[in-house]
């Protein structure tokens, strides 16, 4: 939109108003989000994502019941109350590896000979990839409109008509598939970024930890590994489904056209991030809770 504004006005100090003002509200937004991260309340970026979907809910549902009726409204909220359920089932999943801590002596005091585990979360990458692959889908249409900035476009050009033409049409298949297809391939490359099973397993031999009946060292860091890769092709393909169903759901005709925008505070990553800020900032509240009342029995 700022290029087809500039390409209207000729004007320069409008292009330049609008980064300082955009600029300016972001590092705003950046500041409250500090602020209320420092309250230890929860991530304040979160939080504000958080409202900034939830006051949607009410405006994008009107819009549903008024242009399709009570019967898919009412399909709809079942459809959020199911997806929220699922949501929380898998973001709350982990796979529990036991670990066993051998004894050892320090001076006169004997330490470790415990049993833990190691929690391995299902959705190890959470939005990140969802954010990535409609990014990233959404790069060649942005160079595209850029480079033919005041340019007739040929009706019969190849790129424009197939590749363009399906990645500005979200209800079509070839863009739920390459959607599907992206956020599945950053959801393995962002978990092999953060996560390196190596550097565990030589975790857990310098404290003297194994897993029972796997040797420490390399044969830990490739059950580890494995166990990722299994998981993470679960966490994987649960969030490409997520991130498809709007378009599945606007491909199906539920919303209308007038209505494709207002789908997208009850989508699928709409509703993740809800149930995952959500979940979050209950853990962070309940942590504080308990380290208020430690204190207390302290003093």
């Amino acid at each position: 939109q700022g290029v087809e504004v500039l390409d209207a006005d000729r004007n320069i100090f409008t292009l330049i108003v609008m980064v300082i003002v955009m600029t300016s509200g972001a590092v705003l937004v950046m500041w409250m989000g500090e602020l209320i991260t420092e309250k230890g309340i929860g991530n304040g970026m979160s939080l504000l994502i958080f409202a900034g979907i939830a006051t949607r809910l009410p405006t994008d549902g009107l819009q549903i019941l008024q242009n399709n009726g009570g019967l898919v409204f009412a399909m709809v909220v079942v459809g959020v109350v199911v997806l929220v359920v699922g949501i929380t089932f898998i973001e709350q999943g982990q796979r529990r590896i036991p670990v066993q801590y051998a004894k050892r002596m320090v001076g006169r005091r004997q330490y470790g000979g415990s049993s833990t585990y190691l929690p391995l979360k299902v959705n190890q990458a959470g939005v990140i990839p969802v954010i990535f692959a409609s990014s990233l889908i959404y790069m060649p249409v942005l160079i595209t409109q850029i480079v033919n900035s005041g340019q007739a476009v040929p009706p019969d050009n190849w790129w424009q008509r197939n590749v363009i033409a399906w990645l500005q049409a979200p209800s079509s298949w070839q863009y739920i598939l390459v959607y599907f297809v992206l956020t599945i391939f950053f959801s393995y490359f962002y978990v092999s970024v953060q996560y390196d099973p190596a550097e565990q397993a030589d975790n857990m031999k310098r404290y003297g930890g194994f897993i029972p009946g796997i040797r420490p060292g390399r044969p830990t860091a490739e059950y580890l590994g494995f166990v990722m890769n299994r998981l993470l092709f679960v966490g994987a393909t649960y969030l490409a489904l997520i991130a498809v169903l709007p378009n599945i759901l606007l491909d199906a005709g539920v919303g209308g056209q007038g209505s494709g925008g207002g789908m997208s505070a009850f989508g699928g990553t709409a509703i993740l991030i809800l149930v995952s800020v959500a979940l979050t900032t209950v853990k962070q509240i309940e942590s504080q809770l308990l380290q208020s009342n430690y204190e207390g029995l302290l003093k």
